[in-house]
C-alpha cells in the first residue's frame, strides 16, 4: 500500500477509534449534584494517611509489560517504590532514530487531532451535544490519539507508577514541568496512571501556546484553562498578567462545577535543569484546593526533557529514551502553602531529578518529615532570638 494511503488509513482508524472511545465515556454527575459534593469540607476520618495505605493494600497488584511507548514497562502496586535501573546514553545512531520517531509522532498528532476533534465540534455546533459533553469527548479523543500514536511509533520507553482508585475524590493535581512533550506523555499515560475510574482533568496552561494552531485546537476544544504571562524564557522569574487572574478563577470554578479535576504546574514554566531540582514553586495549588475544599494530589515526570529539551540550543536531541511517570497516593491534608511547597519540592523534585522515590517517602506523605522541619525552624528562630537578646 502506498505510504500516503497507509497514513490516511491510519488516521481514519485513529479518528474512528477515538470517537468510539469518547462515546463510551462515563457520564459525569450533574452540575448541581457535583456542587454539593465538591464544596463540602475535606474532613479526614481518623488517620487520613493510614486509611489511604489500607486502601492501597487492598488494591489489586498488576504488572504489565509492553514495548509500546505509552504502556508501562512496569506497573507497580499503588504507593510502592519503583526501583530504577541505570540508563545509558544513546549513541548517535540511536539518538537520530529516536528523533525521527519523535518527529513522526509530532506530525502524526498534527494530522490526527484535527480529524479526531472534528466530530465533537460538529456535534456541539449542530446541537446534538452541549459544551460539557464536547469537552469530555475532546479530552478522551486527545488521550486516545496520543496513546495510540505512541504505540505505533515507540520512540520512548515509558514506565508508569500508578495510583488506582475505585471512587476518586475531587482533586487539584500538581506536577513538575520539564518538556513541551509533557502534556502528550500525560495524555497517553493517564488511563494507566490514574485508572479507568479517573476523573477528567483540565490543565492550566500558558496562553502563549495558542500561537501553535494544533495545541490551540487541543486546549480550547478540551476546555483547558489559559493563564497569561510574559514570554521571558525558561528559568527566569514568571511575569503573570494579574488582570487575567479573575478569569482564571472563574474558569476554575466552572470546571469544578462541571466535575473536572484541575491540573497545575506549580513551577509555572519549563524547567531547563530538572536534575538540579525544581524551579521556584508557587503555592497556587494549595490556595486553589483550600478555596474549593479539595485535596491536593501530586504526580511527577522524569526523563521527558531527555527526548525534547526545553533549552532551544538543545531541543530535539534525544540523549535517553527512558521516561518515568508517577502518581502519588493522597497525603496528609496540607495546612499551609509553605507545607505544600516544601513537600512538593522534596517528593516531586527528587523524582524529577533521578526518576525514583525518596527513601523516606511515606514520612513525607504522612506529615512526619514536615513536623521535623517545623521543629528545626522553631529551634533556629529561638536561637536567633537568644543571640539578638545577647547582643
Amino acid at each position: 500500500m502506498p505510504f500516503p494511503i497507509a497514513t490516511l488509513c491510519s488516521l481514519v482508524l485513529l479518528a474512528v477509534g477515538s470517537a468510539i472511545e469518547a462515546s463510551a465515556y462515563q457520564s459525569l454527575p450533574s452540575p448541581l449534584a457535583t456542587r454539593s459534593a465538591l464544596f463540602r469540607p475535606l474532613v479526614p476520618r481518623g488517620n487520613a494517611y493510614t486509611d489511604v495505605q489500607q486502601q492501597s493494600n487492598r488494591n489489586r497488584r498488576s504488572i504489565v509489560r509492553s514495548s509500546a511507548a505509552s504502556d508501562a514497562i512496569a506497573l507497580t502496586p499503588n504507593g510502592e517504590r519503583n526501583n530504577k535501573v541505570g540508563k545509558p546514553q544513546l549513541n548517535n545512531l540511536q539518538s537520530t532514530l529516536t528523533k525521527v520517531g519523535l518527529l513522526l509522532f509530532v506530525v502524526g498528532m498534527c494530522l490526527a487531532l484535527p480529524v479526531a476533534l472534528l466530530p465533537p465540534f460538529l456535534a456541539e455546533k449542530f446541537g446534538f451535544i452541549n459544551r460539557l459533553r464536547r469537552e469530555q469527548y475532546a479530552l478522551r479523543s486527545g488521550c486516545f490519539c496520543s496513546r495510540w500514536l505512541m504505540r505505533l511509533i515507540p520512540f520512548a520507553n515509558i514506565s508508569v507508577v500508578p495510583y488506582l482508585e475505585d471512587d476518586p475524590e475531587p482533586s487539584v493535581w500538581a506536577c513538575n514541568h520539564t518538556s513541551m512533550l509533557d502534556i502528550f506523555v500525560l495524555l497517553a499515560t493517564d488511563k494507566k496512571l490514574r485508572g479507568k475510574n479517573r476523573r477528567p482533568i483540565k490543565i492550566v496552561y500558558w496562553k502563549g501556546l495558542e500561537e501553535n494552531p494544533i495545541t490551540k485546537l487541543l486546549f480550547t476544544q478540551c476546555g483547558m484553562i489559559p493563564v497569561e504571562m510574559a514570554d521571558n524564557g525558561n528559568g527566569n522569574a514568571n511575569d503573570y498578567d494579574k488582570g487575567s487572574f479573575k478569569r482564571l478563577l472563574k474558569d476554575m470554578k466552572a470546571a469544578f462545577a462541571d466535575g473536572f479535576d484541575i491540573g497545575i504546574l506549580p513551577e509555572g514554566q519549563l524547567n531547563p535543569a530538572p536534575e538540579k531540582g525544581l524551579l521556584p514553586v508557587f503555592g497556587g495549588a494549595f490556595t486553589l484546593a483550600r478555596m474549593s475544599r479539595r485535596q491536593v494530589r501530586m504526580m511527577a515526570l522524569h526523563g521527558v526533557n531527555n527526548l525534547w529539551h526545553p533549552h532551544e540550543s538543545i531541543g530535539m536531541a534525544p540523549s535517553q529514551r527512558d521516561v518515568q511517570v508517577r502518581a502519588y497516593p493522597p497525603c496528609k491534608p496540607f495546612e499551609s502553602s509553605e507545607e505544600f511547597v516544601t513537600v512538593f519540592k522534596k517528593v516531586v523534585g527528587h523524582f524529577g531529578a533521578v526518576g525514583d522515590d525518596l527513601d523516606d517517602l511515606e514520612q513525607w506523605l504522612d506529615g512526619t518529615r514536615w513536623l521535623e522541619v517545623q521543629a528545626k525552624q522553631a529551634e533556629i528562630e529561638k536561637l536567633e532570638k537568644d543571640l539578638t537578646r545577647g547582643d
